[in-house]
């Protein structure tokens, strides 16, 4: 039976350990979370992105605009937020409502203060292996390695998706620990043929299922990141969790596992652009 990797626990330590640098550091990092429109999903993850700012000590303001609302708009709070020097992080809860050009919308957050990590500069940063700081999903996916002991270098890892928020962050940083990196995605032929090559797998598409027990390496670490709603309301992974967990050695759970660590990483975040920028 493979070791369940428990992200929701580790995730406490960061928040934490980031309540604790907060107090004895004297810095009051600021966040503003910008929402637009009534997708109920989206307004979940605000609410829980508030608790963790309150857990740990970072003053959090919500801007709440609607689906009607104008690009112009919008693009008008962030170049204000921009320019607030109580606020060090801008996260714009995506998807972005029909009409609106999230690749603009996330350009106009200043590098400094996209604590998301999504800005061109900060992606060409990741790229080039000077990161100031990471994307959440990807680093949250490291850190859980990294505590459980599990080292990438010289193992292959397989990575399906290749979204700008978690597939191709997640191989550079899966590369930039030596580790021999594939990426798939929708029009890999025989996706099995080649997840069953991974020593480690990552699995961030977003549909219930994907990865069945066929297509997994016995004994491979298996980092599912998707957070799916099943038919029966229930949050389900890509992985089918409970055909893979005998033959993993490792394996996250869907909830409790890369969801948690990525909230966490958010607050590390913007107390690192609070101290440093």
């Amino acid at each position: 039976m493979a070791v369940i990797l428990d992200g929701k626990a580790l995730a406490k330590q960061v928040v934490a350990q980031v309540k604790q640098e907060i107090a004895e550091s004297g810095v009051k990092p600021g966040l503003a979370v910008v929402i637009v429109g009534d997708d109920p999903a989206s307004h979940v993850y605000v609410k829980n992105k508030k608790k963790d700012c309150a857990a740990c000590g970072i003053h959090s303001e919500e801007f709440a605009l609607s689906a009607s609302e104008t690009e112009a708009t919008l693009l008008a709070l962030i170049a204000e937020l921009n320019e607030r020097k109580d606020i060090h992080g801008i996260l714009v809860q995506l998807p972005l409502p029909k009409g609106f050009d999230e690749r603009k919308v996330i350009q106009a957050i200043s590098a400094d203060k996209d604590v998301d990590a999504f800005h061109m500069l900060n992606m060409g940063h990741i790229f080039a292996g000077n990161q100031r700081f990471l994307p959440c999903t990807p680093a949250g996916v490291m850190e859980i390695l990294d505590h459980y002991g599990i080292d990438p270098a010289g193992k292959h890892c397989v990575v399906v998706g290749r979204s700008n928020i978690v597939g191709k962050p997640q191989a550079m940083l899966l590369l930039q620990r030596h580790a021999t990196v594939t990426i798939c995605h929708s029009r890999t032929p025989d996706l099995g043929a080649m997840t069953r090559q991974a020593d480690v797998l990552v699995a961030a598409v977003g549909k219930t299922n994907l990865i069945t027990a066929d297509m997994v390496k016995p004994g491979a670490v298996v980092i599912d990141v998707a957070i799916n709603r099943g038919d029966d309301g229930k949050l389900k992974g890509d992985v089918d969790f409970d055909a893979v967990e005998p033959i993993a050695s490792y394996i996250t759970p869907v909830p409790g596992g890369v969801g948690p660590m990525t909230r966490a990483i958010l607050m590390r975040n913007t107390l690192w652009a609070a101290k440093n920028l």
